[in-house]
């Protein structure tokens, strides 16, 4: 076979990956516009004609990107979200959207686990004042027999709460459209999204983003969280309504907002997370060597069974 296949993600276009072989193998062309870095528009329009496959990252895709891709048949996800991207113009066109599932849930919960713990036992503060020369020394709270509130069941939402429950949590789950095996994890009580924050103590964010774009942790939601309540967002920064946190954070009614997720990167600053009780990751959560391999590998895989079927079978 021979054609161009656009490569976007990151890591891939950084540091090539092994897997990668498998496509020039086939005599396939790759092609990387911004090694290390997300692809502007610009940069897509100017790079995607002529390309058949698209190994994709978190860039933003405008339907203007697809118009002007004249010859694409496949894009392959190197993770699960696929909200970056034009799905009403992929199904115009008839573009095919493979996702690579399931495959940094590990690295995404356990990073998840961390910023829960972080936050827990005021980690980062601690740390800071250490090296400022002072002895600080803050009460912290143990996770055996929290409240915690998981938002969404999906492989990284599930994969965490059983970390969470491991270490002895209560954990609470919502998740309106997990299959019903999911739903009844051993020690996962399920509720609405309601019921699942009320009084949480803590509140790990899995979701996607609902249609309309709006929050889920608005004002009204983050008030019925328990005092010092730790909010954790691996998922998506539009899930949290900024102004709302920013001030509860003020207020001392939220303890710490950790998140590794973004509305552009690098972020631009801001107030909350400027804040002092705020802890930045710069999605890393599933930046590690072993979700790396799982999903290139998945996404090869995928991109080569979308575009030469009859070979994947």
């Amino acid at each position: 076979m021979t054609g161009r296949i656009l490569v976007t993600p990151r890591s891939l276009s950084r540091d090539g990956h092994p897997a990668l072989s498998a496509l020039t193998a086939r005599g396939y062309k790759l092609v990387m516009p911004a090694p290390g870095a997300i692809p502007d528009e610009r940069t897509l329009l100017d790079t995607v004609p002529g390309c058949v496959g698209w190994l994709a990252g978190i860039e933003p895709v405008s339907a203007a990107v697809i118009a002007a891709a004249l010859r694409l048949r496949v894009i392959s996800r190197n993770g699960t979200g696929i909200d970056n991207l034009p799905l009403d113009a992929l199904q115009a066109r008839r573009i095919r959207l493979f996702k690579a599932e399931g495959t940094n849930a590990r690295g995404v919960a356990e990073l998840a686990l961390a910023l829960t713990l972080a936050g827990l036992r005021r980690l980062v503060w601690t740390h800071e004042g250490m090296r400022t020369g002072a002895w600080p020394r803050s009460l912290g709270r143990e996770i055996a027999g929290a409240r915690i509130a998981v938002i969404g069941l999906g492989a990284v939402g599930t994969a965490y709460a059983r970390m969470c429950l491991d270490l002895g949590a209560r954990v609470a789950g919502h998740d309106p459209f997990a299959p019903d095996d999911r739903l009844s994890a051993p020690g996962v009580r399920c509720a609405t999204l309601e019921a699942a924050l009320a009084g949480a103590e803590v509140v790990s964010l899995h979701a996607p983003m609902p249609a309309g774009g709006r929050p889920v942790l608005t004002d009204a939601r983050i008030a019925a969280l328990a005092p010092g309540a730790v909010v954790v967002n691996t998922a998506r920064a539009g899930l949290v309504d900024g102004p709302a946190l920013l001030a509860a954070l003020d207020a001392g009614r939220i303890a710490c907002y950790a998140t590794d997720v973004f509305d552009t990167e690098p972020p631009a600053p801001s107030p909350l997370l400027a804040h002092p009780r705020v802890v930045l990751t710069s999605h890393i959560g599933g930046f590690t060597d072993a979700s790396v391999d799982r999903c290139t590998v998945r996404a090869v895989d995928n991109l080569l069974a979308g575009l030469e079927p009859a070979d994947a079978d």
